[in-house]
């Protein structure tokens, strides 16, 4: 199979071609009995798709729910496809793979459209990709269905598994009508969307079949694109294995990329049957390590002629028959990763010094949601920080990095957000699953990330922090600490304009913005709701910061007493302790930096 290459982000990410894919020679068989094998070629001649004959389909099927994780195991993502009726996919997790075949590279006929003739869900739990023919030549005319997922997070950490795994029928043909139908459910290396090429960037084939066979293929795709250390294009796999009632009743499919085990292993499972392991050590090491030891994407298709079903007799030919369907009831990736104990770091504010967008925000990279990520702006040097709220013994970090990843970048820790040590440095970043152990102690955490390994910006699913709280509590006078002000209620003495309004400074995007008016003086308040012992505020300037500002609290939004002043305040992100208490905590801005207004990105009160 291959992919398209669309990105999720930004328009303008070229394509990236695939060539060559799981083509078996024919000697390759194995002796298996296949139902259906040796049966007559149908000679009659096909007409217009209304005359066609169509595959045959099953009555309903209940669906099943997405089974709970295996023993050990956890449920990372999934979907179980109960959308309405003939509607298409959510495109926020779904990616339409639309296209002529023959540019995937694998000689396939059919065009991929998004269509809801072509794929669609059931309204009973299922997706459906659906290969439709029309006119008299059996060569040309085909429509179908090929479908990725946007998130390309899915992997093994080091020392941990993960298991992708999915419950299918194949369509519902033989090997008398079903020449050229090529069902697949795979898995690509997310190096492929940023450019690595394949088969350098890996690719795990899960389920193949082709023509009808009643099979099903396991196959590893590695090194380069012809011959190598994975037999390309070949690739190294389980060869031919029996799938009986594969074509008329729903089987299960899995693989797992155990990194916890030496040699490394995948393993192909045919309904929770192994049927096939492959060592590490029976591949180049660095080829192995390029195509496995990173983050993965999921692809389904139903693809229509190509070099794999040619390899096996050919097809389609006069006797295929349109309206062919490759039902999948659910997808699930599940993981099995080292414990270190509970994600600290998960659900804690989180700021950045940039976001692509609105929709990659810095929260996104500690909500414990393998599918949403945060996107830096596309330069060098960009940074990603979370507030622990207080103080740490850290022991561990694991950082799940989307494509577009930092190839260079240092953990730094700090107790008070301003003064930062370097606990950790990553020069090449050799895959997208960095893991780490730590020995620091702090209540700040930044990913500082000084290059990247891509044009894009620096791309970051997931930060998990791991340690215990330490005995020093969180603020600089050594009480706990909580950020207060995040969500709650905020006014301002004016507004730019409609863009930058009060409430944008306490909604923990840095990608947002409060704006005043150009005049002195200014002010923003938040109202915490209730009264509180304030500890801290942090102030994250733009560049049209406060010179000349004050720090107050009031129990009443009425009566204010300043609790810090500073004439010569320089911008930047300003950590202040102080010492007061009120349900009302405001900067009261009394000269500017510039000829512009007051500009808080975030204005975060933390306190007791």
């Amino acid at each position: 199979m291959s992919i398209t290459g669309k990105r999720l982000r930004p328009p303008g990410r070229g394509p990236v071609r695939r060539f060559g894919i799981g083509l078996l020679a024919a000697t390759a068989v194995a002796a298996v009995t296949l139902a259906g094998s040796g049966q007559a070629t149908a000679s009659a001649s096909a007409g217009t798709a209304a005359a066609r004959p169509a595959a045959a389909q099953p009555a309903a099927v209940q669906p099943a729910a997405v089974p709970a994780a295996p023993s050990g195991f956890t449920t990372t993502w999934s979907d179980d496809f109960n959308g309405a009726a003939n509607t298409g996919l959510n495109t926020d997790t779904w990616r339409y793979d639309a296209g002529a075949g023959w540019t995937f590279g694998t000689g396939e006929i059919e065009t991929m459209t998004n269509s809801t003739a072509n794929v669609y869900q059931d309204g009973s739990g299922h997706l459906v990709l659906k290969a439709l023919h029309t006119g008299t030549d059996p060569a040309a005319n085909w429509t179908s269905g090929r479908v990725e997922t946007q998130a390309d997070g899915f992997g093994a950490q080091p020392g941990g598994v993960v298991r992708m795994q999915a419950s299918i029928q194949q369509p519902n043909v033989t090997t008398a009508n079903g020449a050229g139908y090529w069902p697949a459910f795979w898995m690509l290396g997310s190096p492929l969307r940023v450019g690595v090429p394949w088969p350098g960037s890996g690719e795990v084939d899960i389920l193949e079949d082709i023509n009808g066979r009643s099979s099903v293929f396991g196959t590893l795709h590695c090194g380069v694109g012809s011959g190598g250390p994975c037999n390309e294009t070949s690739g190294v796999g389980s060869g031919e294995r029996a799938c009986s009632g594969c074509q008329t009743g729903y089987h299960t499919y899995a693989v797992e990329v155990d990194r916890s085990t030496s040699p490394e292993q995948i393993r192909w499972y045919l309904d929770g049957a192994n049927y096939f392991t492959l060592n590490s050590n029976q591949v180049d090491a660095a080829a192995w390590a390029n195509a496995v030891d990173h983050s993965f994407y999921i692809i389904f298709d139903l693809a229509i002629g190509g070099g794999f079903p040619a390899a096996f007799g050919g097809g389609p030919n006069a006797a295929t028959v349109s309206g062919g369907q490759m039902n999948i009831d659910y997808v699930a990736v599940y993981n099995k990763s080292p414990d270190h104990g509970a994600n600290i770091a998960k659900g804690k504010p989180t700021t950045s010094s940039s976001n692509e967008s609105a929709t990659f925000p810095a929260s996104n990279a500690t909500d414990g949601d393998i599918t949403t990520r945060w996107s830096s702006g596309f330069s060098d040097p960009q940074w990603l920080q979370v507030d622990l709220g207080q103080n740490y013994n850290l022991n561990h970090a694991t950082l799940t990095w989307e494509a577009a990843a930092a190839s260079a970048y240092q953990l730094q820790t700090s107790t008070d957000g301003s003064n930062w040590t370097t606990v950790y440095t990553n020069n090449n970043s050799p895959a997208d699953i960095q893991d780490t152990n730590l020995s620091a102690t702090a209540r700040y955490v930044r990913v500082y990330a000084t290059a990247r390994s891509s044009q894009y910006g620096d791309s970051l699913y997931e930060l998990a922090l791991f340690g215990s709280p330490s005995s020093g509590g969180g603020d600089p006078g050594g009480g706990p600490t909580t950020l207060l002000s995040q969500g709650k209620t905020a006014t301002a003495s004016s507004s730019e304009n409609g863009s930058f309004t009060a409430p944008m400074a306490v909604d923990g995007n840095t990608g947002t913005r409060w704006s005043s008016t150009f005049s002195d003086p200014q002010w923003l308040q938040v109202d915490l709701g209730a009264s509180h012992t304030i500890s801290q505020v942090v102030l994250n300037w733009e560049a049209a910061a406060g010179k000349s500002y004050q720090i107050q609290t009031s129990p009443n939004g009425t009566t204010w007493t300043t609790v810090y002043s500073t004439t010569t305040g320089t911008g930047g992100i300003q950590t202040i302790p102080v010492t007061g208490s009120g349900r009302y905590v405001r900067m009261n801005g009394t000269a500017r930096t510039t000829q512009y207004g007051y500009s808080l990105w975030e204005f975060q009160v933390y306190g007791s």
